[in-house]
């Protein structure tokens, strides 16, 4: 499994980028993927994720702002960032899972969020948004 992703920047508050995962060397379109983010000194966070049956689910942080999708014709995985916030400033990192995880989040059900339940990673892309 190979995981590359592109796309990241500098970026001024209430811009937008939108990051890119290409992936190969697996049956692209079964695997639950995801983005996450890490600070210095900070545990990787789950950003958004998408199963093989395009259902999403995303941290409270970036809803509303951050949308994950995928291309399967394509093996691409995306995360189109709006309105950026200096605080969205992290590596941001793609991730894939060969089988689906789910964890309570407010006492019901998503799909994981939690870094654990992912077992390939890209390099990272860094996003800096500046105020």
């Amino acid at each position: 499994v190979q995981l590359v992703e592109s796309g990241g920047g500098s970026v001024q508050a209430g811009g937008s980028l939108r990051l890119s995962c290409a992936a190969s060397g697996y049956t692209y379109s079964r695997y639950c993927m995801g983005w996450f983010r890490q600070t210095p000194g900070k545990e990787r966070e789950g950003v958004a994720v998408i199963d093989s049956d395009g259902i999403t689910n995303y941290a409270d942080s970036v809803k509303g702002r951050f949308t994950i999708s995928k291309d399967n014709a394509n093996n691409t995985l995306y995360l189109q960032m709006n309105r950026l916030k200096p605080e969205d400033t992290a590596m941001y990192y793609c991730a894939a899972a060969s089988n689906k995880a789910f964890r309570k989040y407010g006492g019901t059900w998503f799909l994981s969020l939690e870094a654990d339940d992912f077992g390939y990673w890209g390099q990272g892309t860094q996003v800096t948004v500046s105020s």
